[in-house]
């Protein structure tokens, strides 16, 4: 087999020789054959094809750790990934493109439209599944406030309630800032986390995810810690609007969490409601045994809040139902006459 010096591989790969020396050291892309005594690399003409899929993968900005890992996978799979890192990172630029135009309307001092004549319709139920000897979720739907809270621990239980418990003000309020909500749900959940660590007796084993959207009558202001999950399906695609504050991937460590000694800052963002548009809000009870593609069917495929919750709950147990399953569905409508 006819092989490749580093500088002819790096013209017909795109990529620097510097590039491919440090994919080496990484492991990424290991050559065909290292000259013992020179140290020269050689790559055969078959890594081209792992080599452009690295290029491009780099091109995306997918950090290098995260490469490695789609390409020890077969292409369906390294699809899914590859999928699944892109709606991380659109994602991530919404909320960065809700920052800059909620700072560009403070400092203006203009709204840039007119108030969202919308409501919300939902649903919310949670199941203890099919293992666990109790439940230790805690889901709340209101007018204002949805909520899903997925504690840990012997006292997991009262931990979620005594978090979606200290956010049910927002749901009674009369009125609330439309340009400051952001802030009154951050003070909101260092309340849940103060209100997490007084539990009576059971403060060091007391802890739990909080997940929320409260709807300000224009906008949709969402909080997130922890692993449970906030999902939009808008015009028939699934985008993941929250990130889990685990580990890594696939662990059951919490990076963040309502609990003592853990980061109580929660992700915070504003959503742009679209008429038609339908939240979900989940533990990770359902995740961790439904795919995201099978949620996003299940969401599409009735046009019943409380049917869908049904669907859902259901498909976890299904498979295996190894944790508790908490769901909160909610539809953005026009408003009933």
């Amino acid at each position: 087999m006819e092989l490749l010096t580093i500088g002819a591989f790096a013209r017909v790969s795109r990529l620097s020789p510097k590039a491919l020396r440090l994919y080496d050291e990484l492991r990424l892309l290991r050559p065909a054959r290292v000259d013992p005594d020179t140290g020269y690399r050689y790559y055969a003409p078959g890594q081209l094809a792992q080599a452009r899929l690295v290029a491009w993968l780099r091109r995306l900005g997918m950090p290098l750790a995260e490469i490695r890992a789609v390409c020890a996978l077969d292409p369906a799979q390294a699809a899914r990934e590859i999928r699944a890192f892109w709606v991380r990172v659109e994602a991530e630029t919404a909320v960065r493109r809700d920052l800059a135009a909620f700072l560009v309307d403070q400092l203006s001092g203009e709204s840039r439209r007119e108030p969202i004549m919308l409501e919300l319709r939902y649903f919310a139920h949670s199941d203890r599944g099919l293992v666990r000897p109790a439940n230790q979720d805690t889901v709340y739907a209101g007018r204002r406030l949805l909520a899903v809270a997925d504690g840990f621990g012997p006292a997991g239980a009262p931990a979620s309630g005594a978090a979606v418990e200290a956010l049910r003000f927002l749901d009674e309020a009369e009125e609330l800032p439309s340009d400051g909500v952001l802030s009154v749900l951050e003070d909101a959940v260092r309340a849940a986390g103060e209100a997490v660590q007084d539990l009576p007796g059971g403060a060091e084993d007391a802890g739990t995810t909080l997940t929320a959207l409260l709807w300000t009558g224009a906008r949709l202001a969402l909080v997130h810690i922890g692993d449970s999950r906030a999902y939009l399906l808008r015009r028939g695609e699934l985008y993941r609007i929250t990130q889990d504050h685990r580990v890594e991937p696939g662990s059951l460590l919490l990076l963040k969490a309502l609990a003592r000694g853990m980061d109580p800052v929660p992700d915070l963002r504003l959503q742009e409601p679209l008429e038609g548009d339908r939240y979900l809000l989940c533990s990770d009870g359902l995740t961790e045994v439904v795919p995201d593609e099978r949620i996003r069917q299940l969401l599409a495929a009735e046009p019943d809040p409380e049917a869908v919750v049904g669907l859902l709950v259901d498909e976890a147990n299904a498979a295996g139902g190894p944790d508790n399953v908490s769901c909160v569905v909610a539809d953005v409508v026009a408003p009933s006459r």
